[in-house]
């Protein structure tokens, strides 16, 4: 993407490298201190009517937010989102994961304002990392909770089904957030996969082409070879005089040198 190549040329000074880092901590950070009742979630998290209502930190404090509640899948989901990111980013480089995850927060908080009264999170933002990492890295395995091994394209295909369900199924609100996901998704990759379903279309026309029966000529001049698959409208003739009868044609069965019984005499 030239605009992308011109943004990382103008502004790559200006990327915060390690950026999941920073989330990883200010997520954990936060999880500590609403365990200890130092902080609220309800007074952190993203609630349009409340953002405008005056309290414009919730914009920023819900990305610090974990959707996950349970200390051992919170933990997990750390450790996952941190590998993913870090893992975008050293592939991209910081400015242009940067710039994914702000289109994602972007796309997120627009979402969100659809239905003012509902609570947005950070879920479906982490879902368009896992979708991102998983389409550059579709062989990479997981170990779920370090024991069951399993290819991320299979969990990438689970949430593309979940994805669907809640655009089928959802309340207003998640279709419209899991709609921002698959939009950032989508603006980053929509050229890639462009590119590899015109690729993956050429590899079945060639597996096609090889696959399929192929016709034998009935008629092939012995002595110039054509065939009547190259040439439909040539009349070929076959001389009875040698053995076995011999194709030949309209320019080469007069002149020809007859086979009879492993001898060969000149035609008159």
């Amino acid at each position: 993407m030239k605009l992308l190549k011109t943004i990382e040329r103008r502004f790559g000074r200006l990327a915060v490298p390690h950026l999941t880092l920073y989330l990883v901590a200010g997520q954990v950070a936060v999880y500590l201190l609403v365990l200890a009742h130092v902080w609220a979630i309800e007074q952190l998290i993203l609630i349009p009517e409340r953002v405008l209502a005056g309290e414009w930190w919730r914009l920023a404090t819900f990305v610090f937010v974990t959707p996950i509640t349970n200390a051992v899948y919170a933990f997990f989901g750390w450790y996952l989102f941190f590998l993913m990111g870090s893992a975008l980013e050293n592939r991209w480089g910081a400015l242009r994961f940067n710039l994914f995850l702000l289109t994602g927060y972007a796309a997120t908080v627009a979402a969100a304002f659809f239905t003012p009264g509902a609570t947005a999170s950070t879920a479906f933002l982490g879902g368009s990392v896992f979708l991102a990492f998983a389409f550059l890295y579709p062989e990479f395995v997981i170990y779920l909770f370090f024991i069951l091994p399993v290819r991320i394209k299979w969990l990438a295909l689970i949430a593309w089904l979940g994805y669907g369900a809640t655009l089928a199924l959802g309340s207003w609100s998640s279709r419209a957030l899991a709609l921002a996901a698959i939009g950032n998704f989508l603006l980053f990759f929509a050229r890639d996969i462009v590119a590899r379903m015109r690729l993956a279309r050429r590899h079945m026309a060639r597996q096609t082409r090889d696959l399929a029966p192929r016709r034998e000529p009935r008629h092939r001049c012995v002595v110039c070879g054509i065939t009547d698959l190259a040439a439909p409208d040539m009349e070929f003739r076959y001389c009875t005089q040698c053995e076995p009868a011999a194709c030949f044609c309209p320019d080469h069965i007069r002149q020809h040198t007859h086979a009879a019984k492993g001898s060969r005499e000149q035609s008159r």
